[in-house]
């Protein structure tokens, strides 16, 4: 997956935004204000997302391209390194799941703005 391919995918989902909050080398997608994924264009693309506490060993043990969340809450979230070794639908897993589990920590009025 290559940032406009992240790009694409991460902007499809309702309610995402995209911005450049921190630095001009972290592009940050939001629902609502939340981030649900951040992409490091740096040297290499890389991102970071929000996954289930119980995911982020698991993932690291399996996969050497999944590291602690970089300047994020370690128990909470992966950073990804997209060096094109992980499968595509892998990676949208991982999108798609930070992207609910930020969705789910909204209000159910906000939520509601959101449904799919």
């Amino acid at each position: 997956m290559d940032i406009e391919e992240l790009r694409k995918y991460c902007l499809a989902k309702k309610g995402t935004t995209e911005s450049f909050p921190f630095d001009n080398d972290t592009l940050v997608f939001k629902i609502n204000k939340k981030i649900f994924c951040m992409a490091d264009l740096r040297d290499r693309l890389r991102i970071t997302l929000k996954c289930r506490p119980d995911k982020p060993i698991e993932y690291m043990e399996e996969f050497d391209e999944v590291i602690p969340g970089y300047h994020m809450n370690k128990n909470h979230w992966n950073t990804v390194d997209l060096n094109g070794t992980l499968v595509d639908s892998f990676i949208i897993d991982m999108i798609d799941n930070s992207y609910e589990l930020v969705k789910k920590s909204l209000t159910k009025k906000e939520r509601e703005l959101f449904k799919n």
